[in-house]
C-alpha cells in the first residue's frame, strides 16, 4: 500500500531522506507531526516533557485512552499507525537552550512552545546554532473565527504562522489550532522539498 500515491509529484523522495524536529507535542505540535508523518516526511525528533491531559482532547491529536500518557510516547504510536516506516526519536524532557545543538541532525525545527519566552529563547538558540537551517513557528491562535487573519509572516529563515495578536486567555478551538499547525506543516514542507 502506498499512503503517498497522491503526493506532489517528486515530493516523497525528498521528503522521506529529511528530518523535522517538533519542539513541543500539544495542540500545534501533535497536529504538525501528524500532518508532516501523512506528507512522507521520513524522521521526527518529538520533544516534550508533558502528559495527556482531559483537557487536551480538544485540539491535540490524542484520544481519550492516552490520558495520562507521555505525549511523545502516545504521539509516536499514532504517527507509526499513519506511517510504520516512519524514523522517531522520542525526547521525554523539557528541552533547555544547551540542549538545542543536540538536535543537530534536524533539517528545520517546528517551534510549537505555549510560552511567549520560550519561544523567543528557543528562536534565538536555534538561529544561533543553525544559522542556515528554517525554523517555522506560531505566535497567535487562540480565539475563534477570524481566519483570515491568520498569515504567514518571513523573516530570513525564521517563518511565523498565526495571527500575531491573540493570547491563549481567549481560549482554544480545535479548527483555529488545527489551521495555523497545517500552515506550520505546509510552511515546512514547502522549505524541505525546496531547499538543495
Amino acid at each position: 500500500m502506498d499512503i503517498f500515491a497522491r503526493n506532489v509529484p517528486g515530493s516523497t523522495a525528498l521528503l522521506q531522506r529529511r528530518t523535522v524536529a517538533v519542539a513541543g507535542c500539544g495542540g500545534l505540535g501533535s497536529n504538525v507531526a501528524v500532518a508532516l508523518a501523512r506528507a512522507g516526511v521520513g524522521h521526527l525528533i518529538l520533544i516534550d516533557h508533558d502528559v495527556v491531559a482531559p483537557d487536551n482532547l480538544n485540539r491535540q491529536h490524542f484520544f481519550r485512552d492516552d490520558v495520562g500518557r507521555p505525549k511523545v510516547a502516545a504521539l509516536a504510536d499514532h504517527l507509526r499507525r499513519i506511517q510504520p516506516a516512519i524514523g522517531l526519536d522520542l525526547r521525554e524532557r523539557t528541552l533547555q537552550p544547551a540542549d538545542v545543538a543536540a538536535l543537530g541532525a534536524a533539517d528545520l525545527l517546528v517551534e510549537a512552545f505555549d510560552r511567549a519566552e520560550a519561544k523567543r529563547w528557543l528562536l534565538e538558540a536555534w538561529c544561533r546554532e543553525f544559522p542556515e537551517r528554517w525554523v517555522i513557528a506560531a505566535s497567535g491562535l487562540a480565539g475563534i473565527g477570524r481566519s483570515e487573519e491568520i498569515r504567514v509572516r518571513r523573516s530570513g529563515r525564521i517563518i511565523m504562522c498565526g495571527d500575531f495578536a491573540s493570547d491563549q486567555t481567549e481560549g482554544l478551538c480545535a479548527a483555529r489550532v488545527l489551521l495555523v499547525a497545517a500552515m506550520q506543516a505546509n510552511v515546512a514542507i514547502e522549505c524541505l522539498v525546496e531547499e538543495p
